[in-house]
């Protein structure tokens, strides 16, 4: 009797089955003739004011990973409700309904708006005049994303690991103010849109065409982000699988000025939620591996990862096989002794308020890991975010 084996086609983020914020159905079909949405996500406080010291005493406080409590630790200005208890004649509890104009109002981001899908022309770029005006509200991220894609197609979807990575960044701006960061499958460009906040210059990196379209479309979308503070975000190509950087004449190709930069100034690299596939695994670390041989600077590498559990009959029995080769590879780059790089890996811990709309879910986790060359006399810490409760 031939084996039975199981097949899922399609994978949908949790992100878009909760909606944080709010949703327009559909924006426009993509060049690949996919529906394209936007969904909007709001900073609940801006930390960039803050110091260094009054950063690191709110990231010492232990929090529930939830919302509401975040909101506390970092804005005290909590407005109580009261409720009237109200009985009709026979004593019984009389509920007061609300309104579909306050269940759909601005004040209560977490419902969808009430919106209607406009199906215009496959590839056919649109902006309406409603979608620019939203997106001066200075706290407010817009993404255009996908949903429900093949596997080959996930970065085109949002992610939590994104958002985690991005809290960290809201969190800790001095980490990385005025530094030139390099972020590996960026996806949507969530984290490099929070990223510019504070780095100086920002290489914004995936690989395919049409995925670094709307990459870039939603960095133009959201400069109301970090315009004012200078910074600079550049959509390339990078593919893991090549062991050169695109330098023909493609849209998002390199130039020779721009790879020299990138090694002779970048000191940061970051990655979300980019490991799910073993293969593809192996050629991040390879490729991590191959641009920090040869960056000038001393580096530190930010990566988050949501342990996705599946239950696997071959083993009978509920596993995290993605996230276990994860480790497996951060162990050997962490082990590596090759006489010209040395590698430190340490965890981070989820204590650091939530300052964006998610589920910050047990299975998250954040790592960073730090590279220096064995010739350097700054011994620097390589910090592998890897966020776990």
């Amino acid at each position: 009797m031939d084996s039975i084996t199981f097949r899922s086609d399609i994978v949908l983020s949790d992100v878009h089955i909760y909606t944080p914020n709010s949703s327009h159905l559909m924006l426009r079909l993509n060049g690949n003739g996919q529906p394209v949405f936007v969904s909007k996500f709001k900073i609940l406080h801006n930390v960039n004011a803050y110091s260094k010291g009054v950063l690191e005493h709110l990231s010492n406080e232990e929090t529930r990973g939830d919302v509401d409590v975040s909101e506390k630790k970092v804005d005290t200005r909590v407005e109580e409700t009261h409720t009237n208890i109200l009985l009709d004649d026979d004593g019984d509890l009389d509920v007061i309904r609300r309104s579909d104009g306050v269940l759909h109002s601005d004040e209560n981001d977490q419902w969808r708006e009430i919106v209607y899908p406009t199906i215009i022309s496959k590839g056919e770029e649109i902006f309406s005049e409603e979608y620019e005006e939203d997106c001066s509200v200075c706290n407010e991220i817009r993404i255009e994303h996908t949903m429900g894609t093949a596997l080959e197609d996930v970065g085109k979807q949002v992610w939590r690991g994104a958002f985690l990575l991005a809290d960290y960044i809201l969190n800790n701006p001095y980490l990385f103010k005025d530094h030139t960061v390099l972020e590996l499958g960026a996806g949507t460009g969530m984290t490099s849109i929070v990223m510019a906040t504070v780095a100086k210059t920002i290489y914004c990196t995936d690989v395919g065409e049409d995925l670094l379209n709307m990459c870039e479309r939603n960095i133009i979308a959201n400069k109301h982000i970090y315009g004012t503070t200078g910074s600079e975000i550049k959509v390339r190509e990078l593919d893991w699988l090549k062991s050169e950087v695109c330098i023909d004449k493609s849209p998002y190709c390199w130039s020779e000025e721009e790879i020299a930069q990138l090694y002779d100034q970048t000191d940061v690299l970051l990655a979300a939620d980019v490991f799910y596939d073993d293969d593809l695994t192996d050629a991040f670390f390879q490729t991590i591996y191959r641009i920090l041989s040869n960056l000038r600077n001393p580096s530190t590498v930010y990566l988050s990862v949501e342990k996705r559990l599946n239950f696997t009959l071959r083993k009978m029995d509920v596993t995290c096989d993605a996230y276990d080769h994860f480790r497996f590879c951060l162990t050997e780059l962490e082990n590596l002794s090759d006489g010209k790089t040395k590698f430190a890996v340490e965890s981070v811990k989820l204590t650091f308020p939530q300052l964006l709309f998610y589920e910050r879910v047990e299975q998250l986790v954040h790592s960073q890991g730090s590279h220096v060359s064995d010739s350097s006399n700054h011994p620097a810490k390589t910090r592998v975010m890897v966020c776990s409760h």
